[in-house]
């Protein structure tokens, strides 16, 4: 099922103005795929589960370098949040924040591509965050913001009435983790609290709509 919302968020990426650049043999979804078998691949078992790679490097022709050249960046952005939402379904952790890089390999003939993955480590002062969601499964938060909502295309999607289509959004900042409301119907809160905005403490319970997750420092 991640897969094919990644597939169909792709799709998206390349329709209209952005589909132009990609009449080629290689199309995003196959590094995407590749990306997710990759993640499979070379995932390993740490103290608190599976611990999958969280940085990439994608290497293509320099034909398909310059094809993509017009949106290589959101191509990256979106392949970065396929790996959160893959390990999301998988219940796969990272011990570092998520990186994707396009690099030109210029031995490398069109459509052709190799995707690299590794498990790096952030720095030490950074610790590793993640959800709990309802249902005892684990949301890794990494260093680009995490929308929660109804909406499928946000990236903790909640079957909850009393949630707004695009409700909350988790980030990092300098000092932690913080939530911040998206200005949704019935408000966000924290340990009971409605809050617009506010900086998340190990084991803070944050209420959205009539389901309350619960934030996790490791």
């Amino acid at each position: 099922m991640g897969l094919q919302q990644f597939e169909e968020r792709l799709e998206r990426l390349v329709e209209g103005t952005l589909s132009k650049p990609l009449r080629s043999t290689l199309q995003p979804i196959e590094i995407g795929r590749r990306l997710t078998r990759e993640m499979d691949l070379h995932r390993r078992v740490g103290v608190r589960g599976l611990i999958a790679p969280n940085s990439f490097t994608v290497t293509l022709s320099p034909a398909d370098v310059d094809r993509f050249a017009n949106f290589v960046d959101a191509l990256s952005r979106e392949l970065a949040d396929a790996a959160r939402e893959h390990a999301r379904i998988e219940g796969y952790s990272f011990v570092g924040p998520v990186d994707v890089q396009v690099y030109e390999g210029t031995r490398l003939r069109p459509g052709r591509f190799v995707v690299t993955a590794e498990v790096v480590e952030g720095p030490e002062e950074v610790p590793a965050a993640e959800l709990v969601l309802p249902d005892g499964r684990h949301f890794p938060l990494g260093d680009g913001p995490v929308t929660l909502g109804r909406l499928p295309d946000c990236d903790v999607v909640l079957n909850d009435p009393n949630v707004s289509r695009r409700h909350a959004e988790f980030r990092r900042t300098t000092d932690g983790v913080v939530v911040t409301d998206l200005g949704s119907t019935n408000g966000t809160r924290v340990n009971g609290v409605p809050v617009r905005e506010q900086q998340l403490a190990s084991g803070d319970e944050v209420t959205v709509g009539s389901t309350t997750l619960v934030f996790e420092l490791s």
